[in-house]
């Protein structure tokens, strides 16, 4: 249902500095010529392209911008001159209009929420689940809950491939930005996917709790206490893609119950580690094999060929004292090797 981070392989970006002129919509273009229009005492057009290496047709609709928002003028004497104007003067009349946007913006939230609220409580018994039908609602209403959640998103992820991608789902670092906690519970199968271990390291380092069982019954998503979207037909079910999304009631607090009892069943994924060191690749290694991960699939993880990984495996047995693999996984936990 939902791909989470730790499942996209590829880095979370860094929060970007929201500014001023972010807050007006903008871009990285129009900030730049507008911060260099103001160091100037005038510039033309062609000025503002030579210092800012920008073509001449890309800085003159930059530059008229800038002049229907007020925030750089013509001079009188040469029209083909710009000054800038001065940014109290002009950036508070649009900061301000902007701030009444988003109090009217606000005032309609807490309305219509209102009325949201008085419907729901009069809600009957079939209206606590809502039917999603098709791919891209369902993506939608993936996005719009992790776009409200404030304190926690839970999250069940089966091996099969998600329907967001992870590119697609951009809310989730936002989510984890703001602080919303994640924790994720993955089918052993999803172990296997290559370069899964060092997403589920970066992930980690920003939040992002992620445990193991061997198998799972179905997707879940859980948005705070408040909704949760899970798939409408079962497992291998061809009849298409839906969801249903679930509202406050006895059911949604039975879908928690479930996702609790799972976590507290679950097996803690790997701990952080910014560089793995020999140590930590043999304490990897053994996580991955008790977790049920094949040799093949945990060298893969690990960026080791399967050789290395049947060496290490005897390495270790040799160093714990052992014969089998099974006395291994004992010794390790009784080493606290893992």
């Amino acid at each position: 249902m939902a791909t989470i981070r730790h499942i996209r392989w590829v880095k979370m970006a860094g929060v970007e500095k929201v500014t001023v002129l972010d807050a007006l919509g903008l871009d990285e273009e129009h900030t730049a010529v507008y911060r260099w229009i103001l160091q100037q005492t005038s510039v033309s057009a062609s000025e503002v392209a030579e210092a800012l290496s920008m073509s001449l047709p890309r800085v003159r609709p930059i530059v008229a911008q800038l002049e229907r928002l007020g925030l750089v003028a013509r001079k009188a004497a040469r029209s083909d001159r710009y000054v800038a104007s001065p940014p109290t003067t002009a950036l508070r009349p649009l900061l301000l209009e902007r701030e009444r946007g988003l109090t009217r913006a606000h005032e309609a939230l807490v309305e219509l929420s209102d009325l949201y609220r008085r419907s729901a409580e009069q809600r009957s018994v079939a209206d606590v689940v809502d039917v999603v039908i098709g791919d891209d609602a369902v993506r939608q209403r993936i996005a719009q809950l992790q776009a409200a959640s404030t304190e926690q998103v839970r999250v069940l992820v089966l091996h099969e491939v998600a329907l967001v991608s992870g590119e697609e789902n951009i809310e989730e670092d936002r989510a984890l930005a703001r602080g919303v906690r994640y924790r994720v519970i993955v089918e052993s199968a999803v172990l296997e996917r290559p370069g899964f271990l060092t997403a589920a390291r970066e992930m980690a380092q920003i939040g992002e709790e992620i445990r193991v069982l061997p198998a799972l019954p179905t997707r879940m998503f859980i948005a705070d206490d408040q909704m949760a979207l899970v798939p409408m037909h079962a497992q291998g079910d061809d009849e298409g893609f839906g969801a249903l999304l679930i509202h406050p009631s006895g059911l949604l607090d039975l879908v928690i119950a479930i996702f609790e009892e799972y976590w507290s069943h679950a097996t803690a994924f790997l701990p952080v580690a910014e560089v793995p060191t020999t140590e930590e690749v043999d304490r990897d290694l053994l996580r991955l094999l008790l977790l049920g991960v094949t040799d093949a699939a945990a060298a893969t993880q690990l960026g080791i060929s399967l050789r290395t990984v049947q060496r290490r495996v005897a390495d270790l047995m040799e160093i714990a004292g052992v014969t089998t693999r099974m006395q291994l996984g004992a010794a390790a936990v009784r080493r606290s090797w893992v």
